[in-house]
């Protein structure tokens, strides 16, 4: 029996099951589109599947609606995978290990890929079922959201007649987004120069901090992994002097990074370097006390030899560009009161063979901003002798005052639930804003089931929660003639 085979909705529940079964991690979508394929020729629907792995599925309206307008149902088949420490996962072969707590679905020590996991079993459970009235109905699925929108980027949409569009890549329930940000990906490399070095080795950690998603929880003030590690190691430098052998942090660039470790050669005396810790461990933790209270700064030896160290001039440089470049948020909105217009999340840090990266995410509402936080980076980079390179270039979804699509959702959601939705605009990317560009006279709403703690190995998603907002998408189509 699956963990899910007695939550309501049975269906949705069923499919959500079935995809956290399936490698779905970004980059890795093949199976989880294949199996969407399959689905479709299974229940004799009208699919394509592009070179990528998206997605279109198409169902003909029921009896009654055959007249009606099509609406198109969308999501995203990748998920984030992160993992906490120590937990043996190969997110590239396996399944998900899920548990209920509650009234909450959970994974055991993983990401739960509730987003967009729970779009994908939706839709699914409304093309399976022939009970249901509703117009036609045109589901996209697309990969690689999470990694930059890439499958919104590349999709083929001149096929879809509807122009009314659910995006269900939400996570708070009663909240209607109806703009989002735009978004870039930097990535900032900085020549390494090495030599043979000897003394004793000891690896520091930061470590314990909550993440979260880089665009909704970075106001939020938790500890940036990468940036903490920086300054960590400028601090050690004045007491206790050392030379890097490793150092990495992060896994996913929208993700705000839980843990960053470097490894040190030690040209001191221990001693001096476990007191500097102590000290900067109590200052973290007091100025985090609130925002991050789990945070963690270790020190251990890890033997004593000849290692393969940073040049002085390379490790300064290093060092500088962490101690030097902007992170966080960067502006708030003069228009909407507290939303962050725009914001930058340095979220993957590697020292490879040749040189020091640093992946970052760049959200705004205003390209302006967006482009004059990249060429912040680009020109720090460039001033350390290394290049910057942008990627991932998606618009911001801009607000629409006249939305049919808003005011029957809002009209369905008070009838229902007793209460005003509210409507806002959200600091993260969705892929309303690609598909708006187009698809001339696009109306989006995006909404989705309460889902805490995305991105992070707490993720959990409601269970009483989904069943509402399976309700509402219900009513919502019931409606539609």
């Amino acid at each position: 029996m699956g963990v899910c085979d007695q939550l309501e909705p049975k269906r949705v529940f069923h499919y959500f099951e079935e995809i956290c079964g399936i490698p779905h991690g970004s980059g890795n979508m093949d199976e989880i589109s294949n199996y969407c394929a399959e689905f479709a020729k299974d229940h004799r629907l009208q699919y394509h599947k592009d070179a990528y792995g998206n997605l279109i599925l198409r169902k003909k309206a029921s009896e009654g609606y055959e007249g009606a307008e099509p609406v198109i149902i969308q999501g995203h088949l990748d998920m984030v995978c992160e993992k906490e420490s120590g937990v043996e996962i190969d997110f590239a072969k396996d399944g998900l290990e899920l548990y209920v707590e509650g009234d909450f679905l959970r994974a055991r020590g993983t990401t739960l890929g509730g987003d967009d996991g729970i779009a994908v079993a939706y839709a699914l459970a409304l093309l399976e079922d022939e009970a249901l009235p509703h117009p036609p109905l045109e589901v996209v699925l697309t990969v690689d959201e999470e990694i930059g929108l890439l499958g919104a980027e590349k999709i083929d949409l001149s096929m879809l007649r509807g122009r009314k569009l659910l995006n269900l890549d939400s996570d708070e329930e009663g909240i209607f987004f109806v703009s989002c940000a735009g978004g870039l990906l930097m990535e900032c490399r900085i020549p390494m120069a090495w030599a043979e070095k000897k003394g004793q080795c000891y690896e520091v950690k930061v470590l314990g901090l909550q993440g979260g998603h880089s665009g909704t929880e970075i106001q939020k003030e938790r500890g940036n992994a990468i940036i903490l590690l920086g300054r960590v190691l400028e601090a050690l430098r004045k007491d206790a002097p050392f030379s890097i052998v490793s150092m990495k942090g992060g896994m996913m660039d929208n993700a705000i990074p839980r843990e960053a470790s470097c490894m040190i050669l030690l040209e001191g005396v221990e001693t001096r370097l476990q007191e500097a810790i102590a000290r900067i461990r109590q200052e973290l933790k007091q100025e985090y006390r609130r925002s991050d209270p789990g945070l963690e700064l270790s020190c251990e030896e890890a033997g004593a030899g000849t290692k393969r160290a940073l040049l002085a001039d390379s490790q300064a440089k290093a060092l500088f560009f962490l101690r030097m470049m902007p992170w966080g948020v960067q502006h708030m909105s003069a228009e909407i009161g507290g939303l962050v217009e725009t914001s930058l999340n340095p979220g993957i840090m590697a020292l490879g063979e040749e040189d020091f990266s640093v992946c970052s995410f760049i959200r705004s509402s205003v390209n302006s901003r967006k482009y004059e936080v990249a060429g912040r980076l680009s020109a720090l980079t460039e001033f350390l002798g290394g290049t910057a390179s942008a990627s991932s270039d998606y618009p911001a979804w801009e607000y629409k005052a006249d939305s049919p699509v808003q005011e029957l959702m809002a009209a369905v959601y008070r009838d229902l639930f007793g209460k005003e939705p509210q409507i806002q605009a959200i600091h993260a990317g969705l892929e309303c804003g690609i598909f708006s560009g187009k698809l001339e006279g696009l109306d989006c709403i995006s909404f989705g089931p309460d889902n805490f703690d995305i991105h992070t190995p707490k993720e959990h998603l409601s269970i009483s929660s989904t069943e509402r907002v399976w309700r509402l998408i219900l009513e919502f189509l019931k409606r539609s003639r």
